[in-house]
């Protein structure tokens, strides 16, 4: 049993949390900085809880956050009763939040010279992924620090690789929402061509997914898009943020991402229509207005 800290019980933290308590059996420490969530999140599944992430991170072995943006992170880590003026000398500091490259190489630097160590461990399956625990988490940092934490992050994971050193974990999480744009929209237009020229959508997807267009994308979303319900994941306020950190990472390293900026405009006219908080697969009802 390890003692463990979690900063940030949002959609994806609050299950993730509960996995290290309850599947890890480790004793597990909050902070969110809605205390409210951090008192519920007690009352369910035991642990103590922090008022501040130095609090939360003080002596434990493994401190976990999964917050929303660059800004989050740096608060919660180096900023005012930051978690990382509490770390103790040889513990890691595991960050699930999707931020950029960029954070997650000056935050490993500044672990490093104060004695402990820093992986960015983005995770990808969505809200259900994480309420069973079976997320994959692609992990950038050293080895010694991987095969240290890998045993403790996998209470909430099917999955666990280590991509390359710091920076490398967001980079994969950042090709895997490239991927699911392109998907994404793929699936929107293919079933919308479909309803424009009258097929049964059901038995259409019911041969194509056996073939080489099938996608998890196409097994688990295309009952709900077909019926026009969108509020069955991944929001598209939090897919445009993903993506912008892409379309950014790609303007410093010269890559070439036409697609990806093209539906990115896309979720931006979804949001126009109302659509914020519906999920990344609602690309089909810009299509269908």
């Amino acid at each position: 049993m390890a003692s463990v800290a979690f900063l940030g019980l949002g959609v994806m933290g609050y299950p993730m949390a509960g996995h290290l308590r309850n599947k890890g059996g480790h004793s597990v420490t909050v902070y969110n900085r809605t205390a409210a969530k951090a008192e519920q999140w007690v009352a369910q599944h035991g642990g103590k809880l922090a008022v501040t992430p130095a609090e939360a991170a003080e002596g434990k072995d493994f401190v976990f956050s999964c917050v929303g943006n660059d800004d989050d992170l740096r608060s919660v880590t180096i900023g005012a009763k930051g978690a990382f003026a509490a770390m103790k000398n040889g513990s890691v500091f595991i960050d699930n939040t999707t931020a950029s490259a960029e954070v997650a190489r000056e935050l490993a630097d500044a672990a490093q010279k104060a004695g402990f160590s820093f992986l960015d461990a983005p995770v990808s399956g969505g809200q259900a992924g994480a309420e069973n625990g079976v997320l994959t988490v692609m992990v950038g940092g050293d080895q010694a620090a991987f095969d240290k934490a890998k045993p403790v992050i996998d209470a909430f994971a099917r999955m666990v690789g280590l991509m390359g050193p710091s920076g490398a974990g967001q980079l994969t999480k950042m090709i895997n929402q490239i991927t699911i744009a392109g998907l994404v929209q793929g699936l929107a237009e293919g079933i919308h061509f479909g309803k424009k020229a009258g097929l049964d959508i059901e038995k259409v997807i019911e041969v194509i997914s056996k073939g080489a267009a099938g996608s998890w994308q196409m097994e688990n979303r295309h009952k709900t898009m077909n019926a026009g319900k969108y509020d069955f994941g991944f929001a598209v306020d939090w897919m445009r943020k993903d993506l912008g950190i892409c379309l950014d990472e790609a303007d410093r390293n010269g890559a070439r991402l036409p697609v990806t900026a093209l539906v990115d405009q896309f979720y931006k006219d979804v949001q126009a229509m109302g659509g914020k908080r519906w999920d990344t697969s609602s690309l089909l009802a810009r299509l269908e207005k």
